[in-house]
């Protein structure tokens, strides 16, 4: 199962051959601003392989975004995370420098939204978000999303926005 296809954008499963595009995604380090640090290579096979067993465990996880003409935009989908010690069903995204801001994470994310709340049994959706990002605090509030709580699980404290679903 795979989020419907938006107006400019079709979702497809993550695999071995999409190492080169995940790598230079993943690698970039103007997309990966809000991280600890860009991922190498190997981490980027780890990342998929990830995926990959999200797909198996729950059906879903992020998948490749990619335009109608099959041109690689980046990921977004669902994966749970832990939010202050429970689990928490979370939308997540990266897309492509050059082709931020044009509103692609927004409609990818609104997908997974949608696929969310057909396709699991999870009554909330959130997103887990560095306090300093405000591009990935905006796609979550045009998705519907709000500030929930504050996640204190880590070295620093994340801004969760989140929805009923």
């Amino acid at each position: 199962m795979l989020p419907a296809d938006t107006p400019r954008l079709r979702f497809r499963p993550m695999t071995g051959h999409d190492l080169d595009d995940m790598a230079e995604l993943l690698g970039d380090p103007d997309v990966m601003a809000f991280y600890p640090a860009p991922k190498s290579r190997e981490q980027a096979r780890a990342w998929i392989t990830w995926n990959q067993e999200n797909y198996e465990r729950h059906g879903y996880g992020l998948w490749v975004i990619e335009t109608h003409d099959a041109e690689f935009v980046g990921d977004c989908g669902l994966s749970w995370q832990d939010v202050n010690g429970e689990p928490r069903l979370e939308v997540g995204y990266h897309v492509r420098v050059a082709l931020q801001g044009q509103g692609l994470a927004t409609e990818a994310a609104g997908a997974c939204r949608d696929f969310a709340r057909r396709n699991t049994t999870a009554d909330q959706l959130v997103a887990i978000i560095h306090p300093e990002n405000r591009a990935s605090r905006r796609v979550a509030e045009k998705i519907g999303m709000r500030h929930i709580e504050d996640d204190h699980g880590g070295a620093l404290v994340r801004t969760v926005m989140g929805m009923e679903l």
